[in-house]
């Protein structure tokens, strides 16, 4: 997606529920008049315009399964434009949690220009990849 030298890129992992700029971290918020347990619930849920799926991936135990619930199986069939929305959903879900959590907008702030990457091998968009 981005050519940026190693420096200056911040590396999160997909799975630490800690890291407060990570998909996963354990902030919930409201958006769209439901609380979402995670930025990854949301994102993974706004692939599908069927409310339906949407609310089952919301209400998803872990951020891994809603992660799954958006990967694989019967779902794995997202809305048509959402390669054109992707980047939409996300920064609406990371502002909206930013302006939940002032520690969260704090440490985005403190990123500065660096790029925030997901350490995973197997996304190439808001991933390193391989």
């Amino acid at each position: 997606m981005f050519e940026t030298p190693d420096d200056k890129a911040l590396y999160l992992s997909r799975l630490e529920t800690s890291e407060l700029l990570g998909t996963v971290s354990s902030h919930s918020f409201q958006l769209e008049d439901r609380i979402w347990p995670t930025v990854e619930h949301y994102i993974q849920a706004m692939q599908f315009s069927d409310e339906t799926r949407q609310e089952k991936v919301r209400l998803a135990a872990t951020p891994q399964l809603a992660r799954k619930l958006g990967k694989t199986g019967l779902f794995r069939r997202p809305r048509p434009d959402w390669a054109s929305l992707r980047r939409v959903y996300m920064t609406r879900a990371v502002y909206t949690k930013c302006r939940s959590y002032p520690a969260v907008a704090e440490a985005l702030l403190a990123t500065g220009d660096n790029l925030i990457v997901e350490n995973d091998q197997y996304d190439y968009y808001w991933g390193c990849g391989r």
